[in-house]
């Protein structure tokens, strides 16, 4: 046991690398069981609770942790906030290799706190499963079910082969019950009078729910916490009713047919957490993947760029700002008349850490630029530009410092020039239409975290498109995006020339290329790029783009490959 205890949570690796001493499956799971019951108690129950997901699922990090805050699991100690102490358990997970990133990397390119998928270990899922079950922790619905099996539970699992028998349902004890999670269809008797203290209703992804059903959950279940109807399509609003949750601190309606939040959600004084928009995000789409670790990194990343659409918001009253408890919000529509309060409301969110903001416009650009100036606390922001918008972001004075992940879509004059005073960026994502010939590279090239750069730009004056890498100072190359692991361009100009110098992107591991029909794309010293291991080409493009590319690698030292892409 002594022996078990000092692993430092590494146990995966001591076992792969020790598997002699085990000797056999029930040596194995022997040892696992005591290294389990050896945990410390928040440890052990972040772990049980991940056998509420299937094997098949991809976990999204903030669902998981969210829903942990929810639980009272984590807790506000002082030092660390409760989704503080939710993300440092993820990343103990992380680090004992309960749960890994997916795909499974073999470099950490942003690390637990910006991953946005994972999976539990293959070879601990079953183990996990059978230890809930047998502390009657969690009840699964799973294929045809008998009355006479477990009836009782704190976790309720609608596995989607359940075969939605009514009387097994009513058959079970409800009286425990702290979260119900639904994968497939949705039946209406799923909620009891009898749940009353039901937490956590998760419904992400579950198949004919209607509005009807929520108005009636809701008033089921006055002590919900954490509320998501994700990707609900047939849900359009939101009951009144809603606004009697008074203990509820995550409300996730994304990628539903909600377009306006109404106005009495201000009632739930205790929300954390709000997502909604009708748009599909790039990075939460399919994608293709291939066997590497590379192919798959952005497995809802449509890497390709073929049905890109910007993330659009939902209306929000402009008393959103006596949310005070706030930390993530989007994404918001600011187009409105009241769009200049709601941008001035954004000041009262002192905790904001995540922002998605649509329909930035000349008219509420001024109070945008001074909103985000105030939000010190920013860790993500998401900015959509109106059509036809001709001013510039350049009046936020004081981007915020710790500010990791920004994207910008729309139609801009120049590129901000405070993009490159982000020094804790990892992640940009510009998908912009540039009126003049503008230096991108220069503006990005002190932005020396990034880790991701996702490219789409669009030059209106002919013989303006040129991406070159290489920055000089007194006409010796400057070092720059030292740690850039991955590089995606689109091509919707006429022409455009890409160049890579030899002090520049010396991690880069992936790059990915698509190109529009009518469109030109030219590269030239791919050889600069020492760690290249891939080339993805998609897109309308002629022969003589891959026949380039195709002769380069061929010369490259790493000898990457290249794949061509729907």
């Amino acid at each position: 046991m002594d022996r078990i205890r000092t692993l430092n949570f590494r146990f995966l690796s001591e076992l792969e690398s020790n598997a002699e001493l085990f000797g056999s499956v029930e040596g194995i799971f022997s040892w696992l069981n005591s290294y389990i019951h050896a945990c410390p108690d928040f440890l052990k129950r972040s772990i049980l609770y991940l056998s509420i997901f299937p094997q098949y699922l991809i976990i999204r990090r903030r669902r998981l942790v969210m829903r942990w805050i929810a639980e009272g699991y984590c807790k506000d100690t002082g030092n660390s906030s409760e989704e503080g102490s939710g993300e440092f358990y993820f990343s103990r997970l992380l680090s004992t290799n309960i749960v890994q990133q997916y795909p499974h990397l073999v470099t950490d390119v942003l690390g637990s706190r910006r991953m946005v998928f994972c999976q539990v270990n293959n070879l601990l899922n079953g183990y996990i499963i059978s230890q809930a079950m047998e502390e009657n922790l969690v009840l699964q619905l799973k294929g045809i079910c008998s009355q006479t099996a477990q009836r009782t539970g704190r976790h309720l699992v609608i596995d989607s082969s359940w075969d939605r028998d009514r009387i097994v349902f009513e058959s079970i004890d409800f009286s425990r019950l702290r979260s119900l999670t639904v994968f497939g269809q949705w039946r209406s008797f799923f909620i009891s009078a009898s749940m009353n203290v039901l937490r956590v209703l998760d419904l992400e992804d579950a198949i004919g729910v209607k509005d009807k059903d929520i108005d009636r959950l809701v008033k089921l279940l006055p002590r919900l916490r954490f509320l998501s109807l994700r990707g609900c399509r047939e849900i359009s609003h939101l009951p009144s009713s809603l606004g009697d949750l008074r203990q509820l601190e995550t409300l996730d309606v994304r990628y539903t047919s909600i377009i306006t939040l109404p106005s009495f959600i201000t009632k739930l004084k205790k929300l954390q957490y709000i997502r909604a928009g009708t748009s599909i995000l790039t990075e939460e789409q399919p994608t293709v993947c291939s066997s590497s670790w590379l192919s798959g990194f952005c497995r809802r990343q449509q890497l390709d760029g073929s049905t890109r659409v910007a993330p659009d918001g939902v209306k929000v009253t402009p008393a959103i700002g006596k949310l005070t408890a706030l930390h993530t919000l989007g994404v918001v529509n600011v187009s409105d008349a009241g769009g200049k309060d709601i941008l001035k409301e954004l000041k009262n969110l002192i905790q904001l850490r995540k922002l998605g903001v649509s329909r930035v416009n000349k008219k509420n650009i001024k109070e945008f630029c001074s909103a985000i100036s105030y939000a010190t606390n920013l860790e993500s922001l998401s900015v959509k530009l109106s059509k036809g918008n001709q001013e510039s972001l350049d009046d936020i004075n004081f981007p915020p410092e710790n500010l990791q992940s920004l994207k910008l879509f729309g139609f801009v004059r120049g590129l901000p020039a405070w993009i490159g005073r982000l020094h804790n960026l990892t992640k940009l994502d510009l998908e912009i239409t540039l009126s003049a010939e503008v230096d991108i590279i220069r503006v990005l090239r002190d932005t020396r975290k990034l880790c991701i750069l996702r490219l789409r730009a669009r030059w209106l004056q002919p013989g303006a498109g040129k991406l070159d890498f290489r920055v000089f100072t007194n006409g010796i190359e400057e070092s720059c995006f030292q740690k850039l692991k991955i590089l995606y361009l689109a091509c919707i100009s006429s022409e455009v020339h890409v160049s890579f110098g030899s002090q520049s992107m010396r991690n880069l591991e992936l790059l990915t290329v698509r190109c529009c029909s009518g469109s030109t794309l030219k590269f030239s010293d791919l050889n600069h790029l020492p760690r290249l291991n891939e080339v993805w080409l998609a897109g309308s493009h002629e022969d003589e783009l891959k026949v380039g590319i195709e002769t380069q690698l061929r010369e490259h030292p790493n000898q990457p490959s290249l794949k061509q892409v729907e």
